[in-house]
């Protein structure tokens, strides 16, 4: 059972539950080749997305994780920018989160807004099914590439701070309830 995630606005975005019908322009977002530097693979087409977002949608199989993944529609535009996504462990309280914005809507704070307005939906209790005032996390955490400076500037503003702890080449992130 994966329980849609709520949707969340930030002073500029608008953070939408994906739906398998964003593929196509989400395919447009993300189709520079300079979004995977960091973290490998390719653009993916329309129907490369429609197929991964049926899976993300559908949920996870472990009845204890969610898969919660937002697209960020600029508002003044009203076009969609990127996407924000947390898997969030349940009985553990913790989510781990990313962050893509598209090469054309860069520089401008998108990145740091949506993930800064990620981490307070999560701790502050906005997610499905919490209630209000209940957190869904207790920790949040990014793993970074450690020569990405701009996503350890985009973790740094949502609150998280670098630990020692490394994971297939990337540093860890975290925030916890208490923190930040």
């Amino acid at each position: 059972m994966n329980l849609e995630p709520e949707p969340f606005t930030t002073a500029r975005l608008d953070a939408l539950p994906l739906r398998v019908a964003y593929a196509d322009e989400m395919a447009a977002v993300l189709g520079d080749p300079a979004l995977h530097t960091y973290t490998g693979g390719a653009p993916e087409t329309a129907d490369e997305l429609r197929a991964r977002y049926g899976r993300q949608t559908a949920g996870s199989p472990d009845p204890g994780v969610r898969w919660w993944n937002w697209v960020l529609r600029v508002r003044d535009e009203g076009r969609l920018a990127g996407y924000v996504q947390a898997t969030v462990d349940v009985p553990g309280a913790e989510a781990e989160i990313a962050w893509v914005v598209g090469t054309r809507w860069q520089g401008r704070g998108y990145a740091k807004e949506a993930a800064e307005g990620l981490v307070t939906h999560l701790l502050a209790g906005a997610g499905a099914g919490a209630g209000a005032g209940t957190a869904v996390a207790r920790t949040v955490l990014a793993h970074i590439h450690p020569d990405h400076d701009a996503s350890a500037a985009v973790a740094g503003a949502a609150g998280l701070a670098p630990t020692e702890r490394w994971c297939d080449g990337e540093r860890r992130w975290e925030r916890g309830a208490g923190k930040g």
